[in-house]
């Protein structure tokens, strides 16, 4: 079997809501996902979600290969882009490759990853998380009372923009949660987005700490900051997660070694070989991992094999527009099918017939980091990322 090709795609998800965090609001809920498809020479097509950066030079490396031998293809993917670096979107380009031949691979083996990676069950457990900065009470209760439905009984909300808003939300989500657990403490965790200063970070989770079981603050301060992310952890009680924008294993190693991260996160869109690295780094030092994403689905079947997972972000519980997943949500947890693969199918004839696209990048969004991060003297209370409504259609 050889490699004989590829072919991108862009579909979006929609939300049919206000989505983002401290740094922007997508009002409309759109918003756009890349996909790379790889074909082999036998008619096996793997599939990949991730950003189109630098394709060419990237698949030079892995063009005409065995696709079954998708380790070393995924250090040869690496090397290609050595000289001028491999971090960022460029990383997230080779994890898109690298996900889609672990699809053919275990197309080809006639297994669903989960049980060709040496998993043996196959549900997930999962945490809700709703990008729900921008959502109004109601539409927070709302939102979070349908994750309740399917069994999920710890939510990550996004914050950081006003710490008493923060409190009211997340006691207000803790009520939704407990209601339907018939009075079992939920987990509650908040996600500033990189957002605070060192004490910044210490006094506002000491603050929700008063009233607030908090399970885990994520990314309280910027993500390289190992010193930084150590000290707030000293000051807490609540973990620290953080790791789902590190790029490789060389970004993991002062954090770990600095006592940074308790809780080690990577995200989908850096692909399964980086997830299955970081997971047994992360093992080394007796800490969980966590995998992040909208549509996680490599990462979900990687977590299967590996003896540290905690529990994967539930997100959108609908897939992008066109992409069907032989996946479903129960108990709160994800429940991985038996389709060899991925269990990813694409309709590539309804994502081409779309005509609502969202290619544009926005100037503004989850996406842009504002000026005045970690500058900001007082709480923004009435800051137009928290209080963005959808417009009229």
């Amino acid at each position: 079997m050889r490699i004989s090709g590829y072919r991108t795609l862009t579909t979006v998800q929609e939300w049919g809501r206000p989505v983002g965090d401290a740094n922007g609001v997508f009002t409309d809920g759109v918003v756009s996902v890349p996909i790379i498809m790889v074909d082999t020479d036998e008619g096996i097509t793997g599939v990949g979600l991730g950003p189109h950066v630098e394709l060419d030079t990237i698949f030079a490396a892995i063009e005409g290969q065995d696709p079954r031998g998708v380790t070393a293809l995924y250090d040869r993917m690496l090397r290609q882009t050595f000289k001028a670096g491999h971090a960022g979107a460029v990383f997230g380009t080779i994890g898109a490759f690298d996900t889609a031949l672990w699809d053919i691979k275990a197309q080809a083996a006639g297994e669903p990853l989960w049980r060709l990676l040496g998993g043996r069950d196959r549900r997930v457990p999962a945490y809700a998380s709703g990008l729900d900065i921008g959502l109004t009470d109601e539409e927070l209760v709302s939102t979070y009372q349908v994750y309740a439905q399917r069994g999920l009984r710890a939510a990550k909300l996004k914050g950081g923009l006003d710490i008493e808003r923060d409190l009211h939300r997340l006691t207000l989500v803790r009520e939704v949660l407990t209601e339907a657990a018939h009075g079992s403490r939920p987990g509650l965790m908040l996600d500033v987005n990189e957002a605070w200063t060192r004490k910044q970070a210490v006094r506002h989770v000491c603050e929700l700490e008063r009233t607030l079981d908090l399970t885990w603050i994520e990314e309280p301060v910027r993500r390289w900051d190992a010193e930084g992310l150590a000290i707030v952890g000293r000051g807490i009680r609540a973990s620290v997660a953080t790791g789902e924008n590190l790029t490789g294993l060389e970004q993991y190693r002062p954090l770990l070694a600095a006592g940074a991260v308790d809780i080690v996160q990577t995200a989908a869109v850096w692909g399964v070989s980086h997830f299955l690295r970081v997971s047994a780094l992360a093992h080394a030092y007796d800490l969980p991992v966590s995998p992040i994403g909208t549509t996680p689905a490599g990462l979900l079947h990687a977590a299967t094999s590996v003896p540290n997972h905690m529990a994967s972000e539930l997100q959108d519980l609908q897939p992008p527009l066109g992409v069907a997943l032989d996946l479903h949500v129960e108990d709160g947890a994800f429940v991985l099918g038996n389709s060899p693969g991925l269990g990813i199918t694409i309709d590539e004839d309804a994502i081409t017939a779309f005509t609502r696209r969202s290619d544009a990048v926005p100037a503004n969004g989850p996406h842009v980091r504002p000026e005045h991060a970690g500058r900001r003297l007082l709480a923004v209370a009435h800051h137009g990322a928290a209080h963005q409504r959808r417009p009229a259609p």
